[in-house]
């Protein structure tokens, strides 16, 4: 079999045309050597499309399997899943439309030193493909034109991506017949021939090897036992920010209409996260930072925070429960409509279908509906950029929010709380904590000294491990550096009972420890036995039953480790009873060797 891994979009970023057929269908679908095509979608932790499988027999009897992967984000969402799949590619397809400039630099930037890394020295054949004419003039491919740098991905820039993966360079400006067979096919199947080639070779190799083994056989070997499988946890960020909303914990600004009847409570925080309008109105931006008049004009039209310090004169140290910050909403029927465009915001600011459908529910007027709709738009616009898409879909409106709490991580912007750990302060925002951490929700909204009070002592972690915590708290991603780092961090958010970020570090030492070369394993000063007693004490069934099968199973590198004697006469029973090579192996392996001795022969295989 063949294995291919497709990355990469190749329309445009805010292409309408959503029915154009993919690279790697487009080329199923036509070559000649491709028969029983057969396709799935394979969905993430959050419902969102990871990637599509296809399977089909290529060169008459030669299972081809693909996995089609067009959004980049797999590796920020599922980086376990991401790997796995480079891991088990035998070649590599990444694709980009020569009209998105700002996908490429992302490629560029974020992802291409992630596929570097998964790759980890691998000799994988990687082709990068630039689909489309560049749209500002006939396609040029010299390599020293620069008459489209602007706003298209010139050839030099894609040639310069190919040499830092070592990678194949192609250029479809359509997706013709001749580019799709001839051209990128051409290569593709040069490839897969190789891998063919490449797998036939050593399948041979070891068929020479077994078959040299025609005496007396020595006792077989069998597999180690399998050990547990961890499964992640789904991703809540999206449910926790919205129950926020419900809950209305740590409101800090309320929406009231112009007669001041009713009022709608909501965080800045969360709405600073998604808007630069907001940033604006709450003074997180100043009118000079604001290069954009639609918005400022839109700001002063729409809204009128009241007058006033919002925020009573209490002494040093005092408890933070002020008065939210009084907003009144100019615009009667947008006001109407505030409860679900906040419900909107708080669900991730990506369900605009759901969105238009709830409004055109409530207000029932085409012209107030559009009204309103076109408001939320310029809330949402990003600065200094036109909204020149017509029909706003989810997607786009995911791709327009460049802003997100990772702006407020470890800032003093709005923040209401302020965390004293080894002699340095870090501030937070109530506001998240209580969403994303149950015990913070008690913390600070019960009767404990923390719930009245700014500064708020943390014990037991360090700063950086504290640091990734809140991180994670902000931004739902986690990226230990090592192994004890993980396991660090999985101590804290037991600490805290976090536990997806729990399991992602259990998932993340699991990880490293099965890629750790044997000889590697045996040279390290890492001790995984100090690893398993912490994974017992902060209960991590999970980790500790699979670091027991990992001992177990590496029998022979850890029972002649000094450490091997710390475990405990349960711990020790369990490795002996599920130990690799098992005990009746190595006795058959003994009288074997006395025979082979009494025999006076040679064995080829001692």
């Amino acid at each position: 079999s063949v294995n291919i891994v497709c990355f990469g979009n190749e329309r445009d970023g805010f292409s309408e045309d959503s029915q154009q057929p993919s690279l790697i269908w487009s080329y199923l679908g036509r070559s000649a050597l491709i028969s029983h095509i057969d396709s799935s979608l394979s969905a993430s932790h959050v419902g969102n499309q990871v990637f599509t499988e296809y399977q089909a027999c290529i060169f008459g009897n030669v299972r081809l399997v693909v996995h089609d992967c067009p959004v980049w984000d797999i590796f920020d969402s599922d980086w376990y899943t991401s790997y796995r799949l480079i891991g088990g590619a035998d070649i590599i397809v990444i694709k980009y439309s020569v009209n998105d400039k700002t996908s490429f630099q992302e490629l560029k930037d974020s992802y291409v030193p992630m596929v570097k890394k998964a790759l980890n020295h691998c000799s994988i054949p990687v082709i990068i493909s630039a689909i489309g004419a560049r749209k500002n003039g006939v396609p040029c491919t010299c390599p020293l034109c620069t008459s489209d740098r602007r706003s298209c991905v010139t050839t030099s820039e894609g040639v310069q991506l190919a040499k830092e993966l070592a990678a194949t360079y192609l250029e479809l400006h359509t997706l013709s017949d001749f580019y799709i067979q001839k051209y990128f096919g051409g290569v593709l199947e040069y490839f897969m021939i190789q891998s063919l080639n490449q797998k036939s070779s050593e399948k041979m190799k070891k068929r020479k090897k077994m078959q040299k083994c025609h005496r007396v056989q020595p006792p077989q070997l069998e597999q180690p036992e399998k050990m547990p499988i961890l499964k992640g946890e789904s991703s809540h960020y999206n449910a926790d920010l919205h129950n926020l909303l419900f809950c209305c914990q740590c409101a800090d600004v309320a929406f009231y209409p112009e007669d001041l009847s009713t009022a709608v409570e909501a965080h800045k925080i969360i709405l600073c996260s998604v808007s630069h309008l907001f940033m604006l109105l709450f003074g997180v931006k100043s009118l000079s930072d604001t290069h954009d008049a639609s918005i400022v004009q839109l700001a002063q039209s729409l809204f009128a925070v009241e007058a006033g310090d919002p925020f009573p004169s209490c002494p040093r140290g005092a408890p933070p429960c002020v008065l939210p910050v009084r907003v009144v909403v100019k615009d009667s029927v947008f006001c109407s409509c505030l409860p679900d465009i906040l419900h909107f915001i708080y669900s991730g600011a990506f369900q605009w279908e759901q969105l238009e459908e709830d409004i055109k529910k409530k207000l029932k007027d085409p012209d107030k509906t559009e009204h309103v709709l076109e408001k939320v738009k310029c809330i949402l616009k990003t600065p200094g950029k036109l909204n020149t898409v017509k029909n706003w879909k989810s997607h786009q409106i995911k791709q327009l929010n460049n802003t997100s709490l990772r702006l407020f991580f470890n800032t003093p912007v709005l923040a209401d709380v302020i965390f004293k750990i080894q002699g340095a302060t870090v501030p937070a925002h109530r506001a998240v904590l209580v969403a994303r951490c149950e015990v913070m929700a008690a913390m600070f909204n019960g009767n404990y000294l923390e719930g009245n009070s700014i500064l708020v002592p943390v014990y037991g972690v360090s700063k950086d491990t504290f640091l990734s915590f809140l991180e994670y708290l902000y931004t739902d991603s986690c990226c230990p550096v090592s192994i004890l780092q993980a396991m660090s961090l999985l101590i804290c958010a037991e600490m805290y009972q976090v536990m997806r970020l729990q399991h992602i570090c259990e998932l993340y030492i699991i990880t490293q420890l099965q890629s750790m070369p044997t000889r590697e394993l045996a040279s390290t000063s890492l001790s995984i036995v100090s690893l398993l007693k912490k994974a017992k004490f902060h209960n991590s069934d999970c980790l500790s039953t699979w670091l027991l099968h990992f001992i177990a199973t590496n029998y022979l590198i850890f029972s002649r480790k000094p450490e091997f004697q710390e475990l405990s006469v349960e711990e020790r029973n369990f490795v002996e009873m599920h130990r690799w090579p098992s005990n009746l192996y190595v006795k058959q392996l003994a009288n074997y060797r006395n025979y082979i001795h009494s025999q006076k022969c040679h064995c080829i295989v001692m």
